[in-house]
């Protein structure tokens, strides 16, 4: 296609989707990388010492906190604590747990 002066015009339309794409995906796949990371991290924990599960640490924890509602939990590899999180009236409660032996070390919140 010819531009105004005669001259050859440059497709200018993919570039600029490309780069909306980029713009876009970049700060998806920032978002996703931690939640991987943790999961990747407490999977090589399990394989590689003798632990208990998270699966095994909800199921002892969860019962303890009735009326919250349980929201997930946050896995510190350098640590090797599990931080269970409760909603409550509103609060959030944080419970951590020693992954190598399942026991609650500190409980923070309402």
């Amino acid at each position: 296609m010819l531009g105004p002066h005669g001259t050859p015009m440059k497709m200018v339309v993919n570039p600029v989707i490309c780069a909306c794409m980029v713009a876009f995906l970049l700060p998806c796949a920032a978002f996703a990388a931690p939640a991987d990371a943790r999961q990747d991290a407490a999977s090589a924990r399990r394989s590689g010492s003798q632990g208990v599960s998270v699966r095994e640490i909800e199921r002892r924890v969860i019962p303890r906190m009735p009326g919250a509602q349980y929201l997930g939990f946050d896995y510190d590899p350098s640590t090797d604590v599990y931080t269970l999180k409760f909603l409550r009236n509103g609060s959030v409660i944080w419970v951590d747990v020693d992954g190598r032996t399942g026991n609650i070390v500190r409980s923070s919140g309402n």
